[in-house]
């Protein structure tokens, strides 16, 4: 079959995407690839949860699961390497989390909101690490502008034992029929600003260091 790609991805890749609102980025990628049975998309939100608030949610479940993806509901980013699918269904060759979020509906300028959010990210990559093959990258995409660049991402994968490998400006017109939206509260079937982006692309240090010995042998 025909390799097909959108972006960063590839329909060879074995993908794990996590953090689904109304599922909608899955789908893209899937729409891209015209299959998606090399794709895993989770959600923290069980199906009746989605179904409320999320109105394209349910239309989006069916299509995805007709182009032969797996999807999981109620998977926490936290210990999502213990849950009995994925503990058995690992070495993916990207694991995606866009505009991770803890839900605190407090200024986001306050010192304690940027440590849970370094929390639930640090949290992520410790848990993605275990389900990456060698040469597999984590992805995660977000915004850039203060108080997000407080978050310090480079910072917190490096105590998790990975590299930086790239940081691209993300576009969300790159990804047709991807709508971003808020992870709780009442409003959150809403999309929110996402100005200035980027995609952060993490892999193993000891795999990155050694491709660049290749580099520059």
């Amino acid at each position: 079959m025909e390799e097909k790609s959108i972006m960063h991805y590839n329909s060879s890749h074995k993908i794990l995407l996590v953090g689904e609102g109304d599922f909608s980025f899955s789908l893209c990628l899937a729409r891209a690839f015209g299959s998606a049975v090399n794709m895993v998309a989770t959600s923290l939100n069980d199906k009746d949860f989605l179904a409320r608030k999320y109105r394209t949610a349910l239309t989006n479940l069916r299509e995805l699961k007709r182009l032969g993806c797996t999807v999981l509901h109620e998977v926490d980013v936290l210990n999502m390497n213990q849950h009995p699918y994925l503990k058995l269904h690992k070495n993916f060759d990207r694991i995606i989390f866009n505009f991770p979020h803890c839900g605190i509906f407090r200024r986001e300028t306050e010192l304690s909101v940027i440590r849970q959010h370094q929390q639930l990210v640090r949290g992520f990559l410790r848990n993605a690490k275990n389900m990456l093959n060698l040469y597999g990258e984590i992805h995660i995409t977000h915004k850039t502008t203060y108080p997000y660049s407080c978050w310090n991402f480079n910072n917190l994968a490096e105590k998790c034992g990975l590299s930086l490998i790239e940081e691209v400006e993300f576009y969300q017109y790159c990804y047709p029929g991807y709508e971003n939206k808020r992870g709780a509260g009442s409003k959150c079937y809403q999309s929110f600003p996402i100005g200035e982006c980027s995609t952060f692309k993490f892999k193993f240090e000891i795999e990155y260091e050694f491709q660049r010995t290749l580099t520059f042998r």
